[in-house]
């Protein structure tokens, strides 16, 4: 867009936000409609939808953030993917570009798990300082912004079901499950000035039509075209710097060109996923911040939560065509209600995820051969395939932490995720391949093939909401504890996981943000 409004470096009256997914994305169009000046620094680069190929590997090494992070603890990462912990996009639109298009809600007791599951050894379960009442009328918000089929808020109708969803909804229905869904953020009619989702499939390669929303196309244009909103891609963020006082007033940042950039700020805002955000916070450690910006209680970087998932492919007698049609098929939620009768707290989704060929065959056994290995993949068109989302409690030591020595290409540490699962989380994704099995063999399933978890591609925790400054990072605004003009924007500020999708949630958030921080400039107060 090179007609778009551009801030000067010291200008000091602009709202800066740090990444442009959903939450840096929404929060930039939220605050431009109310007229409020912003520049968006992202990483990546600005893709557009002619960048996208209906090819997975083509795509994963095209849009993924494959700068060098390190798996740590307990999880299977550590083995199988040990410098990918995370499956997340670096472009205009971060991960709102790959991401299924699954929007759910959380439930009520999802922000109280403190007081509905009481203390739990091993786990630092908190509850939000807000409600899902107060959050009810934004994920109203949210659902018509993005166009949730099958919502109220958006009027749309459902997903027309593919033969996937059929066979899985089956099942389902066989071993007893009423709750099934399919809640889509795609156009399953025109709307919003996108077109209706064609089926094409490969949705987390990039919507080429722009039929599933993505602030790529919808939230940063729309901020741009306010006039308020200056959108630099390639610009990774270095530091958040401040005044005597404390307050935040300048974003460093490393240009396309390489240069080093210094942009001034009233507020700054950080959404740059759970590992990028509370990473620039520990980067931003000062004299008056030794422990990092914001960090008075420790807690930036810690409780990291990414849902405690699963994976099976299931090979019926048919042919299945998973990969034909929308990759959301049947979401089985009759696992998410509390019942602690199953040996654990919390729930899980069984969601039906379409994947292609390249795709199984790398994630169906990592580095996988031999015959047993090709005699499944021969079946793949008889394939229906299993995402187990549930719950992970969030944990103290399971962070993201600056590598001692190791610096990446832009001269910062290198950051560890740290991840030990809860056996909370264990007895989730157990259940969870233990229903699928049932599911699938009551439909004829001849074999079901568990998967070990992918990248995390739901990233939380890390710099968390907390009523009292002690216990977390950002108050109910997303207002950091220590640093008045300061505020995150992403999945890092959820207090807990719940087992839905975060994306819903991240937005609904935003939304609720923008108007606080719209609101409070306006009185003067930021």
């Amino acid at each position: 867009m090179a007609d778009q409004t551009q801030f000067s470096l010291h200008d000091d009256s602009v709202v800066v936000i740090v990444g442009s997914g959903a939450g840096g994305g929404t929060l930039a169009n939220e605050l431009a409609q109310r007229g409020v000046k912003c520049v968006v620094l992202e990483a990546g680069k600005h893709y557009t939808p002619d960048d996208f190929e209906n090819d997975e590997w083509a795509m994963f090494n095209k849009i993924s953030w494959l700068d060098k992070r390190i798996s740590a603890g307990g999880w299977h990462h550590t083995q199988t993917y040990p410098n990918l912990p995370a499956w997340i996009v670096k472009g205009v639109g971060g991960s709102t570009v790959h991401w299924s298009g699954v929007a759910l809600r959380f439930q009520e007791h999802d922000f109280r798990t403190r007081t509905t599951y009481g203390a739990i050894e091993g786990a630092n379960v908190l509850d939000w300082p807000i409600t899902l009442a107060e959050l009810e009328p934004y994920y109203d918000l949210a659902e018509k912004k993005m166009g949730v089929a099958g919502s109220k808020a958006s009027g749309l109708p459902p997903m027309p079901p593919n033969n996937h969803y059929k066979v899985i909804e089956a099942g389902a229905r066989k071993v007893g499950y009423r709750n099934i869904v399919r809640p889509a953020a795609s156009n399953s009619k025109v709307y919003d000035g996108r077109p209706a989702c064609q089926q094409i499939g490969f949705c987390m390669q990039g919507c080429k039509i722009g039929a599933k929303w993505s602030t790529l196309y919808t939230e940063v244009p729309r901020a741009q075209a306010t006039g308020h909103v200056e959108l630099r891609p390639e610009s990774m963020v270095l530091q958040i710097q401040h005044d005597k006082d404390g307050r935040a007033n300048g974003v460093l940042y490393v240009d396309g060109k390489g240069r080093r950039q210094l942009q001034k700020a009233r507020v700054v805002c950080v959404a740059g996923n759970s590992i990028e955000s509370p990473r620039l916070l520990l980067n931003s450690a000062s004299g008056l911040f030794p422990n990092g910006l914001a960090n008075s209680s420790g807690q930036v970087g810690r409780n990291y939560m990414n849902h405690a998932t699963a994976a099976a492919v299931s090979i019926h007698k048919g042919p299945v065509y998973m990969y034909r049609g929308f990759d959301i098929a049947a979401v089985v939620a009759d696992e998410v209600p509390l019942d602690t009768r199953r040996g654990f707290v919390g729930g899980y989704y069984l969601e039906g995820l379409a994947l292609h060929l390249p795709y199984t065959a790398a994630f169906m056994k990592p580095g996988g051969w031999g015959r047993d290995f090709a005699s499944a993949l021969e079946m793949y068109d008889h394939m229906s395939c299993v995402w187990v989302c549930g719950e992970d409690l969030a944990r103290e030591q399971n962070s993201i932490t600056l590598h001692p020595t190791e610096k990446d290409q832009y001269g910062l540490p290198v950051p560890i995720v740290t991840k030990t699962y809860h056996e909370n989380d264990d007895r989730i994704t157990a259940h969870g391949l233990v229903q699928w099995r049932k599911l699938s063999e009551a439909v004829g399933a001849t074999r079901v093939i568990d998967m070990p978890a992918y990248p995390a591609s739901h990233n939380m925790g890390t710099n968390r909401m907390s009523a009292k400054a002690g216990d977390g990072v950002v108050n109910k605004w997303g207002q950091a504890h220590d640093v008045k003009n300061l505020f995150i924007s992403d999945g890092s500020q959820f207090t807990s996981s719940a087992a839905a999708n975060p994306t819903l949630t991240i937005v609904a958030l935003a939304i609720r943000q923008a108007e606080h921080i719209a609101g409070a400039m306006q009185r003067r107060e930021l």
